[in-house]
């Protein structure tokens, strides 16, 4: 029996790791998760924003490669938003992320009763990233000039009581790369404007620092931060949208649970043939 485990065949394990990771996809469990206080920091900072008040501008700049992490950040933001009413300025300062700002925007805009122009707004591209950060800083609508659907951004309801920094209690930058903090670096410095982040996993460790000082008021790490930002959105009753970072997670660690019992198992077969030889 040991023998065989030893030399049991690798495509088994593929075909194990396949069913652990299908089967939560398809049957979510609802696996219990645990809030920290970075991503509850960041929910709280949003959650304080008025209805019909002063906007939150929401900076994505991830593209295909990073989105099954920070696509679920930027929905479940945007839901939270659009269920209380916060309005909420989007912005992409690379032309490859603006298609993932669209597809957010627009998905997660049909299961609310929002307006563009009225309750959001989808801003143009304009290339120069930290110039544009700067000149948000004087005047957004000379800054951008339309949004995305080449509306005149003056001619926006929205945009009428919003014009720089001033009127923007709130930045988030949902990022793959180090680009929040040039935000802080730009913006939090010359603007003292208040800075949230969301970034992949393997990128968050840096970022610990900054929170540390204060100069993020909270962030969301990976997928993890991902489902549990989802779960504060559902409790506060914003939402019962499908929960994908959540089943996401779920999928990982029952294949993570699998694979370090496979070690286990074939660490103990080891030994004990070791023993008998």
């Amino acid at each position: 029996m040991l023998k065989q485990f030893m030399e049991m065949d690798r495509r088994y394990i593929f075909l194990l790791v396949g069913i652990c990771v299908l089967i939560p996809l398809l049957l979510p469990i609802g696996l219990p998760t645990f809030t920290t206080k970075h991503v509850l920091n960041l929910y709280k900072a949003i959650d304080a924003i008025p209805p019909e008040g002063p906007a939150l501008l929401l900076a994505i700049d991830f593209d295909a490669s990073t989105a099954a992490e920070l696509m679920p950040m930027a929905k479940a933001i945007l839901r939270q938003c659009f269920a209380k009413k916060t309005r909420v300025l989007v912005l992409s300062l690379f032309p490859a992320c603006l298609g993932m700002a669209e597809i957010a925007v627009r998905e997660v805009s049909q299961e609310f009763d929002v307006k563009n122009g009225v309750d959001y707004v989808l801003l143009s591209y304009k290339p120069g990233v930290t110039a544009i950060m700067l000149s948000i800083g004087e005047d957004i609508c000379k800054t951008l000039e339309t949004d995305y659907y080449g509306n005149d951004l003056k001619d926006l309801p929205m945009m009428e009581d919003i014009h720089n920094y001033d009127d923007i209690p709130l930045l988030v930058s949902l990022a793959g790369s180090d680009l929040p903090t040039y935000w802080v670096i730009y913006v939090g410095t010359t603007y003292h404007q208040r800075v949230g982040c969301g970034t992949t996993a393997v990128s968050a460790a840096q970022y610990y620092p900054w929170l540390q000082t204060g100069q993020f008021v909270g962030m969301l790490g990976g997928l993890k931060g991902a489902a549990e930002y989802e779960n504060l959105v559902e409790r506060a009753g914003y939402t019962r949208a499908r929960k994908v970072a959540s089943i996401g997670m779920e999928a990982q660690s029952i294949a993570h649970l699998l694979l370090i019992t496979l070690i286990i198992l074939g660490n103990i077969a080891y030994f004990t043939s070791r023993r008998k030889e």
